[in-house]
């Protein structure tokens, strides 16, 4: 970890030499003595050293060798104090050539972290990482952080088994002072700190980089609107690659750059016009309240001149608003930012910077190809698959529009960072049913509710792990009013390369504690299809079901063949008298695949397909207790979920005080990081061989069992 001498001197020094608005970085670099500086290097840094136990040859981890002689001489951050402006420039060039080299054949989306390579040079030669905190709201913006963070050379490991994660994580590097993976949480954890940096004394520094795209999210105000009260020292950095505050509207008002805007942005930042705005408004607070209120509203006015539209608000929030700012000159983005952190009493500030993600790319049509592969990685379980199979989202959306057209009630509400590809069907089928809030999940709930009360039946389409975001709304305006929103929950379970912050572990235990939610899980194709059928025709009730990413499992349908399914209902697949195995959702195939391993041993196994957590199939339970000894339930959640429910009835039913023996399989008791679907299966202990396992064990038939744990 670098050190740093006791001088150490927050905010990098202005010398204005007269010139008010003249950069230091213009004509020579700022200069750091290095000699008090201990610099680590990368594969050292703090706890990527116990999650990356091999790292990549170096000659073998870039696809093109580009020449980038600035940046082979960065190692972290401090190293781009000495650099002059044109070197910054050259290194932001370098950066993305480097970005393109790396991560060229792989389905990781560069658009945004493209759009950021000026910023993100910009905050580190003015800030002083690890040292003053740097916050980032959502992972797809930090790839150009992490390359000046000390990992470049683990760059091709991203979201790759003991590799580099595709966020940012406090576990990963010391430069990542908080994990993004939902988005908009940066202010209110850069505020946070900012908090506790003033009751313990301290003077460093709170950067929060936010998206427009996730300014759609109430917390984002919330936070802005705390930060505005409380007046602690803060800068967020608005990264507005649409030029628009609305990020749903496409076309939205443009932002011209010229010299007058640029002037005004460093105008709007300038120590002098700063102490000018604070000390006219105590002239006017002394002469009356009369004068001052006249006084504010002028001043409101004047900044709202200065700036787009949009600002009054950030101003209203308490923030004090500097832009636009071209997030593509260098020279303004740090000028603007040295006197942003050079200022010790300037409370929360916003800086609004436009960015373009196609900036600066000559290989933009080798950019796009990477993003439309990453578009479609949903789909597939390898990432050297050329042919991407057909997903469950896929046949979601086809039975859907086939219901649609026999029912003009049916709408669509979906919410999350970017829509699932195949919900463009029905955006094109029916433009009218359906509604994209964006990053709105809250919204998204309680609008969904309120659709259902108007007579509509909405399907409310949520990742697993953003619904957790609006539990409230799940539980107040939904659940306890028993409307009849039908919640459809993809990316359920494991979710491969994007780890443990998008793994959708919990929402059967958080959704079927609710007295009046119906939840359900397809166990392949024809069963999801029938499910869309059963939830179109329950509408005294709200109702749940989930589904996985990856391909179908290859069963034959019609997608007008979907009926009903008798609520509380499972289904047995394959009768034996040994062991019971009864799956809930996608991992009733691997209980198949545990079937055909067991009778290779002359075991015979019943197979059943449970359907539904809440209700459970009290029918199907006592059967397979009564003509079993063993049963083994088996769920891609965390524990308190469907396995618990069964415990809890056959406990209460008596049934656990005769012959029969239980034992769950669930997703362990922690968060499994990034790697491949099967290689994240492997490490629950949930694949074909580890159920097998479990039933040789309770069999007594253990070195057996042994023999299946180590192939």
């Amino acid at each position: 970890m670098a050190t740093v001498p006791s001088t150490y001197s927050f905010g990098i020094p202005f010398p204005s030499h007269g010139r008010k608005l003249d950069c230091s970085t213009s004509h020579s670099p700022l200069l750091v003595d290095l000699s008090t500086v201990s610099f680590h290097s990368p594969s050292i840094s703090k706890g990527l050293i116990d999650r990356v136990y091999a790292q990549p040859d170096s000659d073998g981890c870039y696809w093109e060798k580009v020449p980038t002689p600035i940046l082979d001489t960065v190692e972290n951050p401090l190293c781009l104090k000495n650099l002059t402006l044109k070197e910054l420039k050259q290194l932001a060039v370098e950066i993305r050539s480097d970005l393109l080299s790396i991560m060229s054949g792989t389905q990781i989306s560069l658009k945004a972290s493209m759009a950021v390579v000026e910023l993100t040079v910009a905050i580190h030669h003015v800030f002083h990482a690890p040292v003053d905190k740097i916050l980032w709201d959502v992972g797809d913006q930090t790839y150009a952080h992490k390359i000046l963070t000390g990992r470049r050379s683990l760059m091709k490991t991203m979201r790759q088994k003991n590799g580099l994660s595709g966020f940012t994580s406090r576990f990963e590097s010391e430069y990542d002072a908080f994990g993004a993976g939902h988005g908009c949480n940066s202010i209110s954890a850069g505020l946070g700190m900012a908090v506790a940096r003033d009751i313990k004394g301290r003077r460093e520094r709170v950067v929060a980089v936010i998206s427009n795209w996730t300014t759609m999210a109430g917390q984002v105000y919330e936070a802005m609107s705390n930060g505005g009260y409380l007046d602690s020292n803060m800068v967020v950095i608005l990264n507005d690659s649409r030029h628009s505050l609305l990020p749903k509207i496409e076309e939205g008002p443009k932002t011209s750059f010229n010299a007058l805007s640029s002037t005004l942005s460093k105008l709007q930042s300038s120590k002098s016009f700063r102490r000018f705005r604070e000390a006219a408004k105590g002239v006017t607070k002394r002469i009356g309240r009369g004068m001052h209120e006249l006084a504010a509203k002028v001043d409101e006015y004047a900044r709202g001149m200065m700036g787009p539209l949009g600002s009054t608000l950030f101003e209203e929030l308490g923030l004090y608003y500097i832009g636009p700012v071209d997030g593509h000159n260098i020279e303004d983005l740090i000028c603007v930012l040295q006197e942003v952190a050079s200022l010790d009493s300037m409370g929360p500030v916003l800086v609004h910077v436009i960015t373009d993600e196609n900036q600066g790319d000559e290989n933009s049509q080798k950019n796009d190809k990477t993003d439309r592969q990453q578009d479609d990685s949903v789909k597939s379980d390898s990432l050297d698959n050329a042919v991407q199979p057909r997903t469950y989202g896929d046949c979601f959306v086809e039975t859907l529009v086939a219901e649609a057209q026999k029912d003009k009630d049916i709408v669509v509400v979906h919410a999350g960072i970017m829509m699932e590809p195949s919900l463009k069907l029905f955006r094109e089928i029916f433009p009218d049913r359906f509604f994209d809030v964006g990053m709105a999940e809250q919204h998204a709930v309680t609008f969904a509710s309120g659709l259902a009360c108007g007579g509509l039946k909405p399907f409310c389409i949520i990742p697993s792990s953003f619904l957790q975001r609006a539990y409230d709304q799940v539980v107040h305006d939904v659940d306890q009013q028993k409307s009849p929103v039908r919640f459809v929950i993809t990316s359920a379970g494991l979710v491969g390369s994007d780890g443990p912050l998008q793994c959708g572990a919990f929402d059967i235990t958080f959704m079927s504690c609710l007295p009046n939610m119906i939840v359900m899980a397809p166990s392949d194709e024809v069963e999801l299809m029938h499910m869309v059928t059963t939830a179109t025709c329950i509408n005294d009730q709200p109702v749940c079901f989930r589904y996985p990413r990856g391909a179908l499992v290859g069963q034959d349908r019609n997608i007008d063949d979907g009926i009903p399914i008798k609520i509380g209902r499972g289904r047995v697949l394959i009768e034996g008298k040994d062991v019971a195995l009864l799956g809930y959702g996608s991992m009733v195939q691997n209980c198949l695949k545990a079937h055909a391993l067991l009778t290779k041993l002359g075991v015979e196994v019943t197979v059943a397909d449970a359907r539904f957590c809440k209700p459970l199939d009290i029918k199907l339970l006592r059967q397979l207790c009564k003509h079993h000894s063993f049963l083994i339930t088996v769920e891609e959640g965390s524990i308190g979920g469907f396995g618990s429910h069964v415990a809890q009835f056959i406990a209460l039913d008596g049934l656990l005080d005769g012959r029969i023996k239980w034992r769950p399989i669930v997703l362990p008791d922690s968060y499994i990081e990034h790697a491949s679907p099967n290689e994240q299966l492997d490490q629950a202990g949930l694949t074909g061989h580890h159920i097998a396992a479990t039933a040789l064990s309770l069999l007594g038939r253990t070195r057996e069992a042994l023999l299946f744990m180590c192939p």
